[in-house]
């Protein structure tokens, strides 16, 4: 047992091993073997080496030897990560670059060592320190580089790419604050700084000798030549450096190390020194902390013009020094001969964030390199590959351009230009419509000119894609419609996937074992062959350590929303989840008001047939969402009144998880019975909360909206809770809809809203819940809540009625696990590599 000091400090660090000697046997390159370098130290002696010569002293604190552990595993894979770049740079393969505002890394020790098979080996070594691998892993920050689905998807991605071994290298941006950390008091989100890298991050290396300048502001000059060529002159710039910061991307056991290259900006200057002496010492750093404010937090609110500024910089500065990166790199292969740049690199974009660098790749092969618009635009639009993720219009990037007149004067000029050159090519395919033109043109007209950036990346890319079946026809058929019609052979559909190693190798060891033994460990990169545990379904054993599992699994989750949250969840209950970014769409609005259903159902002492349940739920609003915000502080008072009355909580109790991120989900999704995937149909992209729920076995009860559909291809109807009008029935709907009139039509809602309108939930304040109310029976309800509620409440009677039968539940969740195979993210990036990557 460790005492209290040692719970603060870690033992002394034993004597450094000795290194291994050294053989004269050669080892084979990456590049000529699949098999991965050794590395000179064992893990151990690289450990006590970096503590006994890094630390300098003989006890050291919790964080101080994460760093050390972590820095001792980063060593491990430094040969191989070396290799991996000599090897990518012969250009033996297509190089990917991977343009995207957010990585959701989440927590980057366990799966360091799952991919490199030395977990065990870490374990056995921390018995020395006096700690766990466990707590160690505990001590260490999700890295804040991202926010929600789009940020952990470009994860997993990164993943898969590195496990096939793929050449891609993701381009990012180093916030050195997340988006905000989320605080629940009073019920309310409160936002802090999410401080990720207070203690640095060991997992990094600073590449000071590929740092970049980024121009922004000035303005531009023409001249002609002496050939009567025109040239573009971007003058009087104000430039910040760019600087990158690596980290690696290890593939499963294969040897291949991708990077993960994260840019800073820099000032040019640190400060005016004379300023500084004169004693203006807050003008003298002026231009540091105006640089360094691009890449200081991750999403800053754009309800301000000087918000929306910043993210229009945080979007060409992740563009340009992406594509100044890409561009050195080729040109020290092949100089500045660019006939093979498409050939040879696929720019993805990832969603419409990073679509400015379409224009940027122009400007720099045009007023960099010289080439002609022709050649250069021959180059980029078979280069830029486009990935949507959103079907929501307001989602869609539109900047006035006039602020990017301001801030990115020649981006500007070579956007008018495509715009120009591409209307020409809609007027032959609609001679004379001049509505068309309007309607498809990347400059939309009105008070106030705007640039639809996805029309941009539409324009020039080669391949767009959706995340999901219905996603990608909803696309075809409405948002992108008419670019449909112009150019169907762009449109293809890439259904999203999650990694089975983060995901349930790493995340749920007991259940990855229990599939080890049965099936062999193949299914940790070929998720498909967890179709053979169907064949388990009557194996009294296998179904009994399954529950066991799954029971374990709950306790532990117990833990954690206890110490999290103040509640105690029964493992025995049923855990019934929907954690997620906070959004209408996503409708934790219709989850709270079916737990508002079941309180008023048990103070009525109609419990029969009900299954006792804990309901979960997290999610952060955007700070500038009011009405996420109030559905938040609904979801912790209506906790607080069912887990304060005790006829209740034998039957339900709740809890609203604070600051849900990567870490958290790994806890939550091995225990989760009930998967909420309960968004109005048509207006989710795809989702992955889903695809990890179902992975670990956990039931969905879920519309016809995203992934849902291909899940339920996969499982059955029979292993699903289907609810909910479809997106057809959604669209019609509308021109109709009476959410009063569906209300009285329902004792069940007619119920609940009552109790909403008394004020139960917010006795000490009053009217808090009016808006929230005013939107359920608001005919404009774009969401449907009151229209899906009677059909949700009838589907969760049935999870009751199918809960109480424990063995049918069991045999369901086996059945959703194995149907999970189609939804690995190798799956997803085996569709992008064949049909959009090397397919030119």
């Amino acid at each position: 047992m460790t005492t209290a000091k040692e719970s603060a400090s870690v033992k002394k660090a034993p004597a450094p091993r000795k290194k291994p000697t050294k053989t004269t046997k050669a080892v084979t390159p990456v590049s000529q073997t699949s098999e991965p370098c050794e590395p000179c130290d064992t893990l151990g002696a690289s450990l006590a080496r970096h503590i006994r010569y890094g630390l300098c002293r003989d006890e050291h604190e919790k964080e101080e030897l994460l760093t050390a552990v972590a820095e001792s595993v980063k060593e491990q894979m430094l040969d191989n990560w070396r290799e991996t770049r000599l090897k990518d740079n012969q250009y033996q393969q297509k190089q990917v670059a991977y343009l995207s505002l957010e990585f959701l890394m989440g927590r980057a020790l366990g799966n360091a060592l799952l991919s490199l098979d030395l977990t065990d080996e870490a374990k056995k070594v921390l018995t020395d320190y006096a700690i766990s691998l466990e707590e160690l892993e505990q001590v260490e920050q999700d890295a804040g580089l991202g926010n929600g689905g789009l940020g952990r998807l470009a994860a997993c991605f990164l993943d898969s790419c590195a496990s096939l071994d793929l050449s891609v290298t993701g381009y990012g941006i180093r916030y050195q604050y997340g988006m905000f950390a989320q605080k629940i008091v009073d019920g309310y989100q409160v936002e802090r700084p999410d401080r990720w890298l207070r203690h640095g991050n060991p997992w990094e290396v600073r590449i000071a000798n590929r740092i970049v300048s980024v121009p922004f502001f000035g303005h531009t000059e023409t001249y002609v030549d002496k050939d009567g060529r025109r040239h573009h002159v971007w003058s009087n710039t104000q430039n910040v450096l760019a600087v990158p910061y690596d980290m690696p991307i290890p593939g499963f056991k294969n040897g291949r190390i991708n990077t993960l290259r994260l840019w800073k900006a820099e000032a040019n200057d640190e400060f005016d020194l004379a300023e500084f002496n004169d004693g203006d010492y807050a003008e003298a750093v002026a231009t540091k902390n105006l640089a360094e404010q691009i890449t200081m937090v991750l999403y800053p609110n754009d309800a301000s013009v000087n918000g929306k500024e910043l993210r229009l910089r945080q979007q060409y500065f992740l563009s340009s020094a992406s594509l100044q990166d890409l561009l050195a790199r080729y040109v020290a292969k092949f100089g500045e001969d660019f006939s093979e740049f498409s050939r040879r690199n696929v720019l993805q974009l990832n969603d419409t964030h990073p679509s400015i660098a379409v224009p940027e790749l122009m400007r720099l092969l045009m007023d960099k390199y010289g080439l002609g618009w022709d050649q250069a635009w021959d180059i980029t639009s078979q280069s830029m590959a486009y990935t949507n993720h959103t079907l929501l219009p307001e989602a869609l990037e539109r900047w006035p351009v006039s602020m990017m007149k301001n801030m990115l004067p020649r981006i500007v000029e070579i956007i008018f230009e495509i715009n120009a050159r591409y209307l020409e090519t809609v007027a032959h395919h609609w001679p004379g419509d001049i509505k068309k033109l309007a309607e498809m043109s990347i400059i939309e007209e009105g008070a106030e000119q705007q640039i639809r950036m996805a029309y941009l990346a539409i324009v020039a890319s080669f391949s767009v894609n959706g995340v999901a079946g219905l996603h990608t026809e909803l696309l075809k058929q409405g948002l992108f419609s008419d670019f449909y019609q112009l150019w169907p052979h762009k449109f293809n559909n890439k259904t999203n996937g999650v990694t089975p190693r983060r995901w349930l190798a790493y995340c749920n060891p007991k259940l990855a074992a229990l599939m080890t033994r049965r099936l062999g460990d193949e299914w940790i990169t070929d998720l498909t062959r967890l179709a053979a545990i169907n064949a388990f379904t009557k194996d009294k054993a296998f179904v009994n350590e399954w529950a066991q599992i799954k029971l374990a699994n709950k306790e532990a989750l117990c833990e954690f929303v206890e110490q999290q949250c103040g509640v105690t969840f029964d493992p025995k209950m049923m855990f019934d989840v929907q954690v997620k970014r906070i959004h209408e769409y996503k409708r934790q609005l219709l989850n709270i008001l079916h737990v508002i259903h079941l309180y008023r159902r048990i103070l009525n002492g109609d419990t029969e047939g009900m299954a006792p349940r804990c309901v979960l739920i997290g999610g952060k609003a955007a700070p500038g969402y009011a009405m996420a915000k109030q559905i938040i502080k609904l979801a912790n008072n209506v906790a607080h009144m069912v887990n304060s009355d005790p006829l209740v909580t034998p039957y339900l109790r709740m809890a609203f998880l604070p600051n849900y991120n990567v870490s958290a989900m790994e806890k939550i999704c091995p225990g989760t019975d009930l998967s909420e995937q309960i968004s109005t149909a048509g207006k989710e992209a795809s989702g992955t909360g889903n695809m990890k729920f179902m992975m670990n076995g956990a039931l969905t009860i879920g519309t016809l909206d995203g992934a849902n559909i291909e899940m339920l291809e996969e499982v059955g109807k029979e292993n699903f809770f289907l609810f909910g009008l479809n997106a057809h029935e959604v669209a019609q709907a509308k021109a109709d809809y009476q959410p009063q009139k569906l209300i009285e039509a329902s004792p069940a809602l007619s119920g609940v809203m009552n109790m909403l309108k008394s004020g139960h939930f917010n006795l000490v304040e009053p009217g808090i819940f009016d808006h929230i109310i005013a939107s359920i029976v608001d005919p404009y309800d774009q969401w449907m809540t009151a229209a899906d509620f009677d059909s949700y409440r009838i589907a969760q009677e049935q999870v009751s009625a199918t809960y109480l039968d424990q063995a049918k539940w069991q045999q369901m969740s086996i059945r959703n696990s194995a149907a999970s195979g189609r939804f690995s993210s190798d799956n997803t990036i085996s569709g992008y590599r064949d049909d959009i990557w090397m397919k030119k």
